[in-house]
């Protein structure tokens, strides 16, 4: 029995639309699937095309200063002492006995001068 090319043209056919077929159902289509082609044109020249995104480096911010609060004391509390009462010398009355010749002088006449 001889095979005719034609048929084993059909049977690769086949083969491959099978093939095709069970490899399809594995394949999903997501977002994140990315191709890319490049070329090299001449000796130093790199011509590249892709679709995936490019990702640029994260930036940082200069940092913040800020002024540091102020470092505040309340101030110490001021303790006043209670007043001083300064009494004064007790006055006698009464009976001053007399000296140097029984002068008249303040004291003579009932109250008390300290000198």
């Amino acid at each position: 029995m001889k095979f005719s090319s034609s048929i084993y043209g059909k049977a690769a056919a086949v083969a491959v639309a099978l093939a095709a077929a069970g490899t399809a159902s594995v394949a999903q289509a997501r977002s994140n699937v990315y191709f890319s082609v490049g070329a090299n044109v001449a000796p130093g020249v790199v011509l590249g095309v892709s679709n995936a995104p490019v990702y640029y480096p994260p930036v940082y911010a200069a940092p913040v200063y800020y002024q540091p609060a102020p470092v505040y004391y309340a101030p110490a509390p001021v303790y006043y002492g209670a007043p001083v009462y300064v009494r004064t010398a007790p006055v006698y009355y009464g009976h001053v006995r007399h000296h140097r010749h029984h002068r008249h002088h303040p004291a003579a006449r009932g109250y008390y001068y300290r000198y």
